[in-house]
């Protein structure tokens, strides 16, 4: 089971819509794949058609104890399951800074999960910040893949969301690893995006080799800039579903390609304690 935190602190690059088509097009491969949207905005379980109003459970209820993921998991289409949030899921951040373990939560939730009914893919949407619900996140994964748009502020934000897998690793998961980066609302043809492309290629093939990041890769699909990937969303679908054809969808069907290919998949931190 790989167990794979979509994460990156600054909003609007690509990283709600990297997390569900990759998680679509996973599913659509074959591979079970359960979705966790940690964000409170919502927004990747709204991508594909979930408004979890009234009594419906969500990822907030997993925190707070209620429920189990198993409960809150919904069916949105063959092979593909999500466990839906809302804003209430906010309200974690704060309820949880006294707690104990509260880093762990949901590295345990995903266990016991796994213990009756193990996915091939756990895809964790996180939130655009580097709290609780992030760490948390980061202490159940395997690895951590990251969106990034090819600009200067990108890249200076990129140290600091690496540091803190490094911290993490030290502290409280051991085997994390960032296996890449994905380049999205990419601008063929432009100076710009390669140079920022070959800046982040030569940081990575220089890397500590003690790093979480010493063995990531600038995944080869880059994702451009297309409508079809702006419009998915407001039908509730994903890509895939809404535009099989359009350019967002090869260049998602790309990098679902090597992820599946990727021959570096680790042991997870939640197989090894079970």
């Amino acid at each position: 089971m790989r167990i794979i935190a979509i994460m990156n602190q600054k909003g609007g690059v690509g990283k709600t819509t990297s997390s569900v088509n990759m998680a679509a097009g996973l599913a659509m491969q074959g591979k079970k794949v359960c979705l966790i949207d940690l964000d409170p905005q919502g927004h990747a379980s709204l991508h594909l058609g979930i408004e979890p109003f009234g009594n419906v459970p969500t990822a907030y209820d997993v925190f707070s104890g209620f429920k189990t993921l198993a409960e809150t998991r919904q069916l949105v289409a063959k092979n593909l399951w999500v466990v839906p949030a809302t804003l209430d899921l906010a309200a974690t951040e704060l309820e949880l800074v006294d707690a104990d373990n509260r880093e762990i939560v949901l590295r345990q939730a995903i266990r016991k999960m796994a213990e009756t009914e193990p996915f091939d893919y756990i895809i964790m949407d996180c939130p655009p910040s580097l709290g609780v619900l992030t760490i948390n996140a980061l202490t159940a994964a395997s690895e951590v893949i990251i969106p990034l748009q090819p600009h200067f502020f990108a890249l200076q934000g990129l140290s600091k969301l690496l540091e803190t897998t490094a911290l993490v690793r030290r502290r409280l998961n051991r085997e994390l690893r960032v296996s890449g980066v994905v380049l999205c609302l990419y601008e063929t043809g432009t100076r710009l995006a390669a140079d920022v492309t070959d800046d982040l290629s030569a940081f990575l093939n220089n890397s500590d080799p003690e790093a979480p990041w010493s063995s990531a890769k600038v995944f080869q699909s880059r994702i451009r800039r297309n409508i079809k990937l702006a419009e998915a969303p407001s039908y509730g679908q994903s890509v895939f579903d809404y535009s099989s054809s359009c350019p967002g969808a090869k260049d998602y069907g790309g990098l679902v390609t090597e992820i599946i290919a990727d021959e570096q998949v680790e042991e997870s931190p939640i197989q090894q304690a079970a």
